[in-house]
């Protein structure tokens, strides 16, 4: 079990990474939009070539089409809730919801890494670098938002280290239900994490690295995508 948490724990440190780098220095709009940009193609290959992908392999499509919808339908809940308490005046237009995203795709993502390590299946090193391609872009995109927006470095930092240990958590939980989590549960839990990033992904990451990056924004989605893309394939 504690090495369950010590690797979920690393997995989900590359939040805490990306979110220090973007207090640590300023960031001009194009390079924030490079990055979100370069970290939603990072994510597209994540959910074509893990979560889906994964998830058919274990369980039923309408398993995984389930996940799917229930994850989407989360997402847009809590994007609308934190667009309610004033999120995206007081955290500029991607911050908190990036955040949300990050904590609606980490916790199913991790609990499926708790699954595996239960099972015995180990933990490929060419995984925990795709999440960390993918994880830093999140961090550093949505803290220069909210560092932009006026939120305090502090506030930032304290956010995206409870989003972090949230997930690291998600990957003991996922060890203890493994017992139990057929073929048909990890599929749906895959396609909750897929459905989360996609609508976060349509809805906050690629407009906001549109807007700041410019033209530049689809070549840096190429280039995430064929990034996590080579690495989710040496596993």
């Amino acid at each position: 079990m504690l090495t369950a948490l010590g690797w979920g724990g690393l997995a989900a440190a590359s939040l805490i990474i990306g979110a220090v780098l973007a207090l640590v220095r300023t960031w001009k709009d194009g390079m924030v939009g490079g990055v979100l940009a370069f970290g939603a193609g990072a994510l597209i290959s994540s959910v074509a070539f893990e979560l889906a992908q994964e998830g058919l392999q274990v369980g039923s499509p309408v398993s995984v089409a389930i996940g799917l919808a229930v994850g989407a339908l989360t997402f847009f809940a809590a994007d609308r809730a934190v667009e309610r308490l004033g999120g995206r005046s007081g955290g500029g237009s991607a911050g908190l919801p990036l955040a949300v995203g990050s904590l609606l795709d980490g916790v199913p993502e991790q609990a499926v890494l708790g699954i595996g390590l239960a099972s015995g299946e180990g933990v490929s090193i060419a995984l925990l670098v795709a999440i960390f391609v993918s994880n830093l872009p999140e961090g550093i995109g949505s803290a220069a938002d909210m560092r932009a927006a006026g939120k305090s470095s502090s506030a930032v930092v304290r956010l995206w280290l409870g989003v972090a240990v949230v997930c690291a958590l998600a990957t003991l939980g996922g060890y203890g239900i493994a017992d139990v989590a057929g073929g048909n549960l990890r599929a749906s839990i895959d396609g909750f994490a897929a459905g989360a990033l996609l609508v976060m992904l349509v809805d906050s990451m690629i407009p906001e690295a549109k807007a700041k990056a410019g033209d530049r924004a689809g070549l840096a989605t190429v280039l995430g995508f064929a990034v996590a893309a080579a690495l989710s394939n040496l596993t």
